[in-house]
């Protein structure tokens, strides 16, 4: 009788793992709109159109990217397979347009209407170059991180594209993406990013 003994993963296969998951886009969106919510009111009240924003911008698509991945209808939360990702992609579109609608109602700070704006530009780019091409989702929406906070509060914000770079490496080392598309990704995320929200805000 022989036995196979699975090999651990390699620390940087672990290390990159960690970086992919960690950096996750939902967790970035999230992040970075109680961020820009704080800073447009200088109070707990923006921090609260912040969650709000992020549950329609992130926490409502990865819970729905997650259980789709559960029940088999795509290969996990990341949507490795581009033809795969239309269907998220358009759920995470769909919930973020009625938080925007939601957030327009009630009249919320305008410079979180105009990031979930960016981040709605930055996802119909994203859908627009997934009919041909795989770009990867975590540096566009890191880069539309670093590139917001470099508009709306320093542009010292500028040294996270280190961040940027060591999500790029972790993509490209879990060979979910090939540098091409991580660094198509981060372009995408920047034009997009600071276009539409210098514009709106």
């Amino acid at each position: 009788m022989s036995t196979t003994v699975s090999a651990a993963p390699s620390p940087e296969r672990r290390s990159a793992r960690l970086i992919t998951e960690v950096l996750a886009p939902a967790n970035l969106v999230i992040t970075i709109l109680v961020v820009i919510g704080w800073h447009s009111t200088a109070s707990l009240s923006g921090v609260g159109w912040g969650l709000l924003a992020g549950l329609f911008c992130g926490g409502l698509p990865i819970a729905f990217i997650i259980a789709g991945a559960r029940r088999g209808h795509w290969t996990d939360k990341h949507v490795k397979v581009r033809s795969q990702r239309w269907i998220p992609l358009g759920a995470t579109l769909a919930s973020v347009l009625v938080g925007t609608a939601l957030l327009a109602l009630l009249d919320a700070p305008q410079d979180v209407i105009a990031l979930v704006f960016a981040m709605i530009a930055g996802l119909l780019l994203t859908m627009l170059v997934t009919i041909w091409w795989k770009v990867s989702v975590h540096t566009a929406v890191a880069s539309g991180v670093v590139s917001i906070l470099a508009v709306a509060i320093s542009p010292w914000a500028l040294l996270g594209y280190a961040v940027v770079a060591a999500i790029a490496w972790s993509r490209a080392s879990l060979r979910d993406h090939t540098p091409a598309q991580t660094i198509a990704g981060a372009v995408l995320g920047a034009v997009a990013a600071v276009s539409v929200f210098t514009a709106l805000r």
